[in-house]
């Protein structure tokens, strides 16, 4: 965590309006996450950005282990403890094993990952550090993914990015903090 304590203060759930709380049981959770409960403070960004994470965790066409490479790796990159820490779980979820959930820290290069799995681990180190996926990288995905999985992919990234971003300026802290 890079703060160690929020520049903006999740809610408490006594404080939430009844348009608060019906986006919260939206997302059939009962205790919402420190990120829900900050992003609660505007109502307007949460019951948007919502939407759309709704897309890159339920629908996207990505398949769910490899997205969550793509949120972990990310998550890594941007050194955002709090997305790192919710996504462990949420990749053990979707099939991921400890040693990979530790690998992906190393990068497409490290040994024991698939062809495919460093090459989706190589395009989110290109999209971070360069905002494109190399001609070589799109030509290995598009091997394996269609074009609609090839935009979600990037979408992911671009969603997880933006997310760490909040989450470390913001201070959001783990729900055991």
């Amino acid at each position: 965590m890079r703060l160690s304590k929020p520049r903006v203060t999740p809610m408490d759930i006594s404080e939430l309006d009844e348009e608060q709380l019906e986006l919260i049981n939206r997302a059939s959770m009962d205790r919402p996450p420190n990120i829900i409960l900050t992003l609660a403070r505007h109502k307007k960004l949460l019951k948007r950005w919502q939407v759309f994470l709704g897309h890159i965790l339920n629908k996207s066409t990505l398949p769910p282990r490899e997205r969550e490479i793509v949120i972990l790796r990310i998550g890594h990159l941007c050194r955002s403890g709090y997305e790192w820490s919710q996504h462990v779980e949420i990749g053990k979820k979707a099939g991921l094993k400890d040693e990979e959930i530790e690998r992906i820290k190393l990068g497409p290069d490290a040994k024991g990952w698939s062809p495919i799995d460093s090459t989706i681990i190589r395009a989110t180190d290109e999209l971070h550090s360069d905002s494109f996926v190399s001609d070589t990288t799109w030509n290995e995905l598009k091997q394996t993914y269609n074009d609609n999985q090839l935009m979600d992919l990037i979408f992911t990234v671009g969603n997880y990015t933006m997310v760490s971003m909040a989450l470390n300026t913001l201070g959001v802290q783990l729900e055991s903090e």
